[in-house]
């Protein structure tokens, strides 16, 4: 392998040179204390950053090989990695950077929650970091002096700072707090639990466009009602101010159906939130490391305008004017309601064991029909079967949960089987009470809801119609953010895909469609089962495998791992799709 003098000469004699010149680094370099792999060189200072991977060998970072003994703690290891060389990065970057140019090295560290990624490897072996550079240049011509500076002086600093020089009891902590989390996960179902919020949690963020935390000083601990209370054991003990805890306590939701009820600003939406990102761990110090949801829980919403493919919502929308079928729905431009019970029937085809719908972001007529609207338009007349009439018959039929959010109407007492009142940001229980007015009113709404639900449909995608190319191109995929992506000609928003929580998701997601469609996708299989073979894929090789031109010398460094959910969730959102329902 060249060394870094070779690296240095190579810098030194095409310094002034048009950039394709930055071609010739291309290769594997041995650095002071690491080996550096330049695996694609950006053709110019414009173009997408470079991308280059950093190896130690793992006997230089004392990190002990059960820190990632199994792939709970491989991830979290991972993902402190990740975290701990973007904080190092911008200590020995500055002197090969101006302020006005985009960031010289990068690192695809994560947010509040701890997610499966591609940007660090950890072996028995050795560490690797997955990196992208933007190499310098004066307009289109090489600075061959600061890209020596970088490349054989900050990244050799830069491995050692962030994975040699280890804090190994910061590392367990941070991965024991992870695998905690992961653990009660894993035993929720025996509990007969969907969700757990512990004690002490803090559960208001920051801002509206900010995921961290409100100051503790500034926000009011959870606290769980006495009759709710469960307390739990954890894998690993655990610290809250000098107390060492070996198990923990607070609201344990239960399967079934909850409600959470209250006034405006009394924190039900912010309880909810908690809970639709409880289906990932977070960071100690987010205050929602105790927030625990079962990984199948699926937030559903209206969606305005989105589009829906053979999609049976009959046991929700039926009888339309003018015959309309619903059983096999397509629409280009659904309505809220029609969106919303898609959105149902979509999450349920691929696997949920739970839905988590909030009031504020559902269609009003898709929720409920008051008994005053019942006598003022008859059945006959009303297409729509409101989920009040279903939420019950979903827990008992399919042992589907649910926790819902309502603030404006009581019909849903009848149904629910735990009722939760949120005052001044605490719950309190008052199922009692709920249950007590609702059998004391004078006159209850009607169910109108007649036939039982139908079975679960399957659909099968036609692979034909995921259309990847562009132009010339024909693989053009790319995403905006954590919202868009562009398959080919067609862009798919997931605005309303509310437990996507990463931009780098989004990147596998989309990659993970082209690859669905051209592997798995055969005229047989069902959306649910090509999902199948993708987290069979995801478990047994990683998400390396997520590249669409994955050669060993190259890194995906930008994934995160998606749930099948919200791949399915951007499937059925792309406008070119088309499905056959499995009769």
């Amino acid at each position: 392998m060249p060394s870094g003098d070779e690296l240095r000469r190579i810098l030194k004699r095409i310094d002034g040179r048009g950039y394709k010149a930055y071609g010739e680094i291309r290769g594997q370099f041995e650095l002071s204390g690491c080996c550096c792999f330049v695996d694609h060189v950006q053709g110019d200072p414009f173009a997408a950053p470079s991308k280059l991977r950093l190896r130690v060998a793992l006997l230089d970072t004392a990190l002990s090989s059960d820190l990632f003994e199994n792939p709970v703690r491989g991830f979290a290891l991972e993902d402190w990695l990740a975290r701990r060389l973007r904080a190092s990065i911008g200590n020995h970057t500055e002197e090969s950077r101006r302020s006005d140019e985009r960031p010289t090295i990068s690192v695809d560290a994560g947010g509040q929650e701890v997610l499966q990624r591609t940007a660090v490897v950890v072996t028995a072996d050795w560490v690797e970091a997955r990196l992208e550079v933007n190499l310098p240049a004066n307009g289109r011509r090489i600075l061959g002096r600061r890209a020596e500076a970088l490349l054989c002086d900050a990244l050799p600093r830069l491995a050692s700072d962030a994975l040699c020089q280890l804090p190994p009891d910061d590392a367990r902590r941070f991965v024991d707090a992870v695998e905690n989390q992961e653990d009660l996960r894993s035993r929720l179902a025996s509990l007969g639990l969907i969700a757990f919020v512990g004690d002490g949690a803090l559960l208001p963020r920051e801002s509206g466009a900010s995921d961290r935390p409100l100051p503790a000083d500034a926000a009011v601990p959870f606290v769980a009602p006495e009759s709710l209370r469960v307390e739990v054991d954890v894998l690993h003990p655990y610290e809250v101010n000098g107390e060492v805890r070996r198990s923990v306590t607070g609201l344990g939701i239960r399967r079934g159906v909850t409600l959470i009820v209250g006034g405006g600003y009394h924190g039900k939406s912010t309880l909810l939130r908690a809970i639709e990102r409880g289906i990932y761990p977070h960071i100690p110090g987010d205050g929602r490391e105790w927030v625990i949801s079962d990984g199948q829980l699926v937030k559903i919403r209206a969606e305005d305008g989105r589009r829906v493919e053979q999609v049976d919502i009959d046991s929700f929308i039926h009888d339309l004017p003018r015959g309309r079928s619903t059983g096999a729905f397509d629409s280009d431009d659904a309505s809220g309601s029609t969106s919303q019970a898609a959105n149902i029937v979509e999450a349920l085809e691929v696997g949920a064991t739970g839905l988590l719908l909030d009031e504020d972001t559902s269609a009003t007529n898709f929720m409920v029909r008051d008994a005053r609207m019942q006598e003022l338009i008859q059945k006959r007349h009303e297409p729509i079967t409101p989920f009040v009439e279903r939420v019950r018959e979903l827990w008992e039929t399919f042992s589907i949960s649910t926790v819902l959010v309502m603030g404006g109407c009581g019909d849903y007492f009848e149904a629910a089987d735990v009722v939760i009142a949120m005052r001044e940001f605490q719950p309190i229980d008052v199922t009692a009470e709920a249950k007590q007015i609702a059998a004391g009113t004078a006159a209850p709404r009607r169910n109108e809801a007649g036939s039982p639900i139908g079975p679960l449909s399957a659909r099968i995608p036609i692979a034909q119609s995921f259309d990847p190319s562009r132009g010339r191109r024909e693989v053009s995929i790319k995403t905006r953010g954590r919202e868009r992506i562009e398959f080919g000609r067609t862009d798919i928003d997931l605005r309303a895909v509310e437990q996507l929580v990463d931009a780098s998701q989004t990147r596998a997601i989309a990659s993970a469609i082209h690859l669905a469609a051209t592997r798995f996708m055969d005229g047989s299989r069902t959306l649910a089962e090509a999902l199948d073979e993708i987290d069979a894929l995801f478990d047994s090789r990683g998400l390396d495998e997520l590249d669409p031109r994955h050669r060993p010398e190259r890194h995906p460094g930008n994934y995160a791992r998606p749930r099948r959910f919200e791949i399915a969730a951007a499937i059925n959102r792309l406008r070119t799709v088309r499905m056959k329902q499995r009769r």
